[in-house]
């Protein structure tokens, strides 16, 4: 039987009008992930919005030539990854655009008549659009705004969650119910201290997933638990603290609010059990801050035997700030209580949905001990006359809805999968890391036994993968790392990320 040759037959090389494919520029044995690609890039330049219905596989497969099994693969990766869903006759749609560095994205559509290599030199002088790379050993008030700021193709930046996954049509639904039922009056000032519909949410909230019963009247809505972390450091110091001690490693982040407001932070050791109580007692500290459901960054649960120790040691007279970091972000590991579901005229609890939802909605609760309610309430009211209604308005009736609590069952499975893809790239690409929180979170942290982790993040940033330093994160001596957030990535790109980091820290070692 004789087999005919497209060249000879005259049938065109396979290629699509669609996005205008042409599988010839894929590398061998590299179909499948040269169309992931392309598609990812399309979404995420807009030339696929939301909405877009995908070519059917066997027609985009007969279009490319190819095989219909390449087709449904990259399909399928793409729904993974959660940027696009099988509508059943309506086929395969855009729901969601990963987030691409821009100068990327251009790069990657550049694949006919690309113009000569500019020398690196006449290159920088002359595009003055993009910052700097931040100088990551000054690790200032602006390093985070900096580092936010510098290009990257992989951001692996750790607190920040899938911002693509964010339930929009949902959100819409209840701001819709929200403004057809909302009375005019409720436009005005509201109190200060929060509208009622979501304190009463947030009080069902902490009862079902914290175990803390409060009383709807006694939560402070605030812009976050960094605003919370400012009011406080301004109560106590009122009160004559000067100092509040902070887990080491712990959050830059929080430090910094706290030193922006005058306090000292003095470090006090985490060890695989959690804060260690007993350096805790000796360093004479009246207030600790900690994250005891899931410690930033090194993701260790404070254990029972310590719970027990640090509750003594408020009751003997301290204060506890307790940042409730990632609580409900857990995947192999049983829920833990709140501190102050035990101590709770001792705790000063903190939470927030910047990482269940969105940082952009602003939106965080306290709850303090009675003796400090209205003194917290006067000075949210002045800093800012209360959170926006409308928006916690909206996230009160997706609490009460169901849609919030759907929405976490959503985000644990897409982030287990993408928490596995990071573990398993670490054992691949950097057997030495000991890799350390995975059981819970948005990121992981790994540790080596020597180098310079703050050489290595600038060497990974370069090579266009950002990150966290560990060494940002303490103030007392402690092993070389990196914090690696996973949760707004796919894990195509965590496996490339990672690669990337073990192939620069390899050229270092060199």
């Amino acid at each position: 039987m004789t087999r005919s040759n497209p060249a000879v037959s005259g049938r065109s090389k396979g290629g699509a009008d669609f996005l205008q494919l042409d599988p010839g520029e894929a590398p061998p044995g590299g179909l499948a992930d040269w169309l992931t690609d392309r598609l990812r890039t399309a979404i995420s330049t807009g030339h696929l919005p939301v909405g877009t219905r995908l070519p059917a596989t066997r027609t985009l497969a007969t279009d490319l030539g190819i095989s219909r099994g390449v087709v449904t693969e990259t399909y399928q990766r793409l729904t993974e990854d959660g940027h696009v869903a099988g509508r059943g006759r309506s086929g395969t749609v855009v729901v969601a655009a990963p987030s691409v560095d821009r100068s990327t994205v251009r790069t990657r559509l550049r694949t006919r008549a690309r113009p000569p290599a500019v020398p690196r030199a006449e290159a920088s002088a002359a595009d003055t659009s993009c910052p700097p790379a931040p100088n990551l050993r000054d690790a200032g008030l602006a390093i985070f705004d900096n580092l936010r700021e510098a290009p990257s193709r992989i951001d692996l930046t750790p607190g920040v969650p899938d911002l693509a996954a964010f339930p929009r049509s949902a959100w819409l639904r209840a701001e819709r119910a929200v403004l057809a039922d909302l009375a005019s009056t409720e436009f005005g000032y509201g109190d200060p201290a929060g509208t009622p519909t979501l304190r009463r949410a947030v009080a069902a909230w902490l009862a079902q997933y914290r175990g803390i019963a409060a009383d709807p009247e006694d939560l402070i809505v605030v812009a976050g638990v960094a605003q919370a972390i400012g009011l406080v450091a301004q109560l106590l110091e009122q009160h004559d603290v000067d100092a509040i001690a902070v887990e080491d490693p712990g959050s830059l982040g929080s430090r910094q609010h706290l030193q922006n407001w005058g306090m000292r932070t003095p470090p006090i050791p985490v060890d695989d059990r959690g804060l260690r109580v007993d350096v805790l007692r000796e360093s004479g500290a009246r207030v600790v801050m900690a994250t005891p459901a899931h410690h930033f960054p090194t993701g260790v649960v404070l254990d029972g035997e310590r719970r027990r120790e640090l509750i003594q040691w408020a009751t003997d007279g301290g204060l506890i700030i307790e940042d409730d970091y990632d609580a409900e972000h857990r995947y192999d590991r049983p829920p833990v209580p709140a501190l102050h579901a035990m101590l709770p005229d001792h705790v000063i609890y903190t939470g927030s949905v910047s990482k269940l939802l969105a940082p952009a909605l602003r939106i965080g609760w306290m709850l303090a001990p009675p003796r400090y309610k209205d003194e917290l309430i006067a000075r949210k009211r002045m800093a800012d006359l209360g959170n926006a209604s409308l928006p916690q308005l909206t996230l009160a009736q997706l609490m009460e809805s169901g849609e919030l609590e759907r929405q976490l069952r959503f985000l644990r499975r897409r982030h287990r999968v993408r928490r596995d893809a990071m573990v398993t790239a670490i054992r691949d690409h950097l057997p030495t890391a000991t890799i350390h929180g995975a059981a819970a979170g948005l990121h992981l942290t790994i540790t080596f036994e020597t180098g310079d982790d703050t050489a290595l993040a600038a060497a990974a940033l370069e090579a266009g993968v950002k990150t966290h330093p560990l060494s940002w994160h303490c103030q007392l001596p402690h092993a070389p790392g990196l914090v690696l957030g996973y949760a707004a990535r796919t894990p195509t790109e965590i496996t490339e990320a990672v690669a990337t980091i073990a192939k620069v820290r390899s050229a270092a070692r060199e």
